[in-house]
């Protein structure tokens, strides 16, 4: 005997309602992941390198060592995906001098996972110092500094920087002779940096510029610019038709080139604490306006630039982090720019694949896809303003 599952059964299991719930329940997880990921996002840690004229070398390295201690996996975005997240919750609770205490049973395991390297052969660092800040709001991130050194043996001329894969992405940078024109690399995990004369500097081909500065900045937007993929999302919703929608990324590209190069140059500088809020604003205004209405207005474009404007001055804050040669100034900017499109491109790209080329054209598109998701996207965004302006 084989039981038959009636026709109209069949039917209600593949109806369009019961997939679009699935489809808007998965929208509105994933989403709630990434609101997650903005509070604690895995950021690389910044090694300062830096000489005395005794020779010894000097390493400050700023990071998130509650990570590090806990063995968080550089594969995750953020700490709240990995198995040992308790481990990490834990450590993150601990009062600075107990964090302190219980990184001195960590720190031959730390010091030995380093890779310092002076004219190719291994060099060996002491840990000379390490600041703990307060515990502050347990939902962020807390940035120590671990310091380490070690002396250059006679006639050395080249110093390398690297550190176990475990520890996840680093930017390293060394202090030229003078201030104009500093070293500095994005390192993925367990990449080492080229060789680095300890005296003139490095000459890097224009190549090997482009590369490095496009790489940053497809990461800066994939994986880790969330605000950046939902307002990219929140665009594509309500624009899944080629022509507005490359109207409205043109508006947005064009913005923000200009503003990342005017806050690079330092033309114009304008602190994180009003430019971070401002651009979780922008994605609630575009997830409010998606709501009320299924064809772009005239006016679309223009308020996509001015949000442009602002998220160029976000990428600008990240690319001066990193540094941008001064002999290839324009190259590395370019670059970057060039990886920020193509991470907004393949965001755009993903979201075709998963909805606009399945649904974008059915009648109820709108009311169980662009509204649900439009009203998921504005309520993280509205929370993310509420963090960075008032519990930052």
């Amino acid at each position: 005997f084989k039981e038959t599952v009636p026709v109209n059964k069949v039917h209600s299991l593949f109806h369009p309602a019961q997939i679009l719930k699935c489809i808007t329940l998965s929208l509105i997880v994933l989403l709630a992941m990434l609101s997650q990921g903005v509070a604690h996002e895995i950021q690389p840690a910044v090694a300062d390198m830096s000489f005395d004229e005794d020779g010894n070398y000097s390493v400050s390295i700023v990071l998130n060592l509650e990570a590090i201690m806990a063995n968080i996996e550089p594969e995750v975005s953020d700490t709240s995906e990995s198995i040992n997240a308790p481990e990490y919750d834990r450590l993150r609770a601990l009062p600075s001098d107990e964090l302190i205490k219980e990184f001195e049973g960590f720190t031959n395991s730390f010091l030995t996972k380093l890779n310092i390297t002076i004219d190719d052969v291994a060099a060996t660092a002491t840990l000379s110092n390490i600041l703990v800040p307060e515990i502050g709001d347990l939902d962020f991130t807390r940035e120590s500094v671990v310091k380490v050194s070690g002396a250059l043996p006679p006639g050395s001329t080249t110093i390398s920087w690297g550190w176990a894969r475990e520890f996840g992405a680093s930017i390293i940078r060394v202090s030229a002779e003078t201030d104009e024109d500093p070293y500095s690399a994005y390192l993925v995990e367990g990449q080492q940096s080229e060789t680095i004369p300890l005296r003139g500097k490095l000459t890097r081909s224009m190549l090997e510029t482009i590369v490095n500065y496009i790489s940053v900045g497809y990461i800066h937007i994939v994986p880790k610019g969330i605000d950046h993929i939902l307002f990219v999302v929140g665009l594509f919703l309500l624009s899944t038709r080629l022509h507005p929608l490359l109207w409205q990324i043109t508006a947005f590209t064009v913005a923000h080139t200009v503003s990342l190069a005017l806050g690079i140059t330092g033309v114009v500088s304008v602190p994180p604490s009003i430019v971070e809020p401002l651009i979780a604003l922008s994605i609630v205004y575009v997830s409010v306006e998606n709501l009320f209405t299924q064809n772009l207005s005239k006016w679309r474009p223009l308020i996509v630039f001015v949000f442009g404007l602002l998220h160029g001055l976000g990428f600008a804050g990240v690319l001066k982090e990193i540094g941008l040669p001064a002999d290839q100034f324009v190259t590395g900017l370019i670059s970057f720019n060039v990886g920020v499109e193509l991470g907004q491109l393949s965001v755009i790209a993903v979201c075709f694949l998963l909805v606009g080329f399945w649904f974008s054209k059915k009648p109820w598109y709108h009311k169980f896809i662009v509204i649900p998701a439009s009203i998921t996207i504005g309520i993280v965004a509205g929370w993310w303003f509420i963090e960075r302006t008032f519990l930052g």
